[in-house]
């Protein structure tokens, strides 16, 4: 997928994050898409659905000459809470046997998040839910707790980043 450099730059960056072919994994999506349906987006801010490829799109940021001030990451990531419950988490909290992983749910790598905050001058925030189960097989659609939580988040950053 082609993301036009007008995206790059924009002062807000909203990236859903996730495979929409795994239930709950496809709550970063979700959130994009809610945010460009159910609200008039400001001019400097974008939210878009980068699927899997997230970490592709913070690799091209770094080599932009222009970034956002804030990258917003939407995505679905484990960690003992309740279904559906939001949470912001940031680099540093995720947990040690993550950190080398090339995936928090298909977003860049935690040493990639942490070189681009330091290296791009840029705020990154990772607004995660809880996802009620990762599916065996391919299952596409939300369970009812995460349904919730696409509508929580997009307030959440239309009230905190905008």
């Amino acid at each position: 997928m082609d993301y036009a450099s007008e995206y790059y730059h924009k002062d807000i960056l909203v990236l859903g994050c996730g495979n929409i072919l795994f239930g709950d994994d496809g709550f970063g999506n979700a959130v994009s898409v809610y945010l460009n349906q159910n609200y008039k987006l400001p001019d400097n801010m974008a939210a878009i659905d980068v699927g899997t490829s997230v970490r592709e799109i913070i690799f091209n940021l770094l080599l932009s000459e222009k970034r956002p001030k804030t990258i917003i990451l939407a995505d679905a990531l484990q960690s003992g809470r309740q279904a559906g419950e939001v949470f912001i988490a940031k680099a540093d909290d995720v947990t040690a046997n993550k950190i080398h992983d090339f995936s928090l749910h298909m977003t860049p790598t935690i040493n990639m998040l942490k070189e681009f905050t330091e290296l791009a001058d840029s705020q990154v925030i990772i607004i995660a839910a809880e996802p009620q189960s990762a599916p065996d097989e391919f299952k596409e659609g939300l369970s009812v707790p995460m349904q919730r939580a696409v509508r929580e988040a997009a307030e959440y950053i239309m009230q905190h980043y905008v």
